[in-house]
């Protein structure tokens, strides 16, 4: 018997993860993750995960089949939970008011909806999906709204993971923020959804707050994260133009303990589902309250991102003597970023696509994403590869580009690949993740994020 009946709605990326983890700590409870994608749930049950993530697949499978769940009967287990974890999508709107901006919530009400009219009897609500700040009152105010005589807490439960270590954020978090309404049973439901963590977080790292400051910090962890990318973006062009290294700048600012090392590793751009979607509804909600001054603040943390994707394309044409046309440029990595398959916002998107647009033939190697690369450049057929090998990708072409930080591309052999190539042979390092003076000593011309070229043109 189980002590409670914990629901997730949404197996992707932040619901299939949280509730392995919370099954695999809370033996007491059970633990079912519903979705409408019925090939998305197949996966889960076959042990053929959906999503890459290190560890996952090890923690599915010791505790699939005892305390957690996979299924498509939605209706059925929302009446039989007692706590509901909802992770559905929140993309950014593309149509009506706010669109391009603020985050689109007709999936989030949709799915309260189906709460409603599901439930025979009252249930913990959890926003486990990022959301803008008076969410929570809305759906209450939705879920309430029921001639059954039962009755709904929201709480805010924001996820702070990284993909390609989020079970390792799950086991080990640097906090857990619960929110939830100043009223007695705003607390009850609240000290329900930190039982869950009690089972393996220490208290301390246990936050508790009300529910708007809950949804409004995980918009604001997310804009932070992004804004000290961006930054240290912005230094590269400068360290570029001046021959100073971002890597030496970056060490000597990360050393001041105000500021920290972490985030500010120069790059070709930030990537995945959060970062870009958070920061333009925090712009939008800015906007609303008037706040035009703190809009235009954040907005401009997208722009360099952008801004930073167009510099390194750049930097690839003008020294491949200001033409790729027909050349073949290899594309090291298309995933957002090392240790996932997701390709969402990836900077490889955008890099692929103006190189293509350049009329250049790309060969693409990636250990996780090839078939995010494929969706995403599929206007641009005939003009692209996709190869398992890295050694195919690289034989024959002018040039190599690191788009990913893949630990692997640094231990592959860059002999046998300069061997391979058109000479003369340019890498493009859109991570600074190479030996980048081994690469010049083997014969190839290196261009690289923030700090001198090691040129041979």
């Amino acid at each position: 018997m189980f002590k409670k009946n914990i629901l997730c709605i949404g197996a992707g990326y932040v619901g299939g993860p949280t509730m392995a983890v919370i099954a695999h700590h809370c033996p007491d409870y059970r633990v079912v993750v519903v979705d409408i994608n019925h090939d998305r749930i197949q996966q889960w049950n076959s042990g053929n995960l959906p999503i890459y993530e290190p560890g996952l697949s090890e923690i599915v499978a010791e505790a699939l089949g005892k305390n957690l769940f996979f299924s498509t009967d939605v209706d059925g287990h929302i009446d039989q939970a007692d706590i509901i974890f909802v992770s559905v999508n929140t993309p950014t709107k593309t149509f009506g008011l706010g669109a391009g901006k603020a985050a689109d919530l007709q999936y989030w009400e949709q799915t309260a909806r189906q709460i409603l009219k599901a439930s025979s009897t009252g249930k913990i609500v959890v926003e486990k999906s990022t959301l803008p700040v008076k969410t929570a009152a809305a759906i209450g105010r939705i879920l309430d709204s029921n001639d059954k005589g039962i009755h709904f807490e929201v709480v805010s439960n924001p996820e702070f993971l990284a993909e390609g270590s989020a079970i390792h954020d799950l086991e080990h978090p640097d906090r857990v923020l619960i929110g939830a309404r100043p009223t007695e049973s705003g607390q009850a439901a609240m000290l329900q959804v930190v039982d869950i963590y009690r089972h393996w977080i220490p208290e301390e790292r246990i936050i508790t707050s009300n529910v708007w400051s809950s949804e409004l910090s995980k918009l604001v962890a997310n804009a932070f994260l992004a804004q000290r990318v961006s930054s240290i973006n912005t230094i590269s062009a400068l360290c570029e133009k001046t021959n100073a290294d971002i890597e030496e700048v970056a060490k000597a600012v990360g050393m001041d303990s105000r500021i920290g090392p972490k985030f500010l590793k120069a790059g070709v751009g930030f990537g995945g589902s959060c970062f870009k979607k958070d920061i333009l509804n925090l712009t939008y909600i800015a906007e609303n309250y008037g706040l035009f001054e703190v809009a235009r603040y954040w907005e401009q943390v997208v722009e360099i991102n952008s801004y930073q994707q167009r510099r390194f394309v750049n930097l690839i044409i003008t020294n491949m003597f200001n033409t790729i046309v027909g050349k073949r440029i290899a594309i090291f990595g298309f995933s957002f970023k090392a240790d996932t398959g997701d390709v969402r916002e990836s900077p490889a998107i955008n890099v692929c696509q103006a190189l293509l647009d350049e009329k250049a033939v790309l060969a693409i190697h990636d250990p996780k994403a090839l078939e995010g690369a494929a969706q995403e450049l599929g206007d641009y057929a005939g003009q692209f590869s996709l190869e398992t090998d890295p050694y195919e990708a690289a034989s024959g072409a002018h040039a190599v580009v690191i788009a990913t930080d893949w630990n692997e591309f640094s231990t592959l052999d860059y002999k046998r690949i300069y061997d391979s190539m058109e000479k003369p042979a340019f890498i493009f390092d859109g991570r600074n993740l190479l030996d980048h003076q081994k690469l010049y000593e083997i014969g190839f011309s290196v261009h690289r994020i923030g700090r001198p070229s090691l040129s041979r043109i």
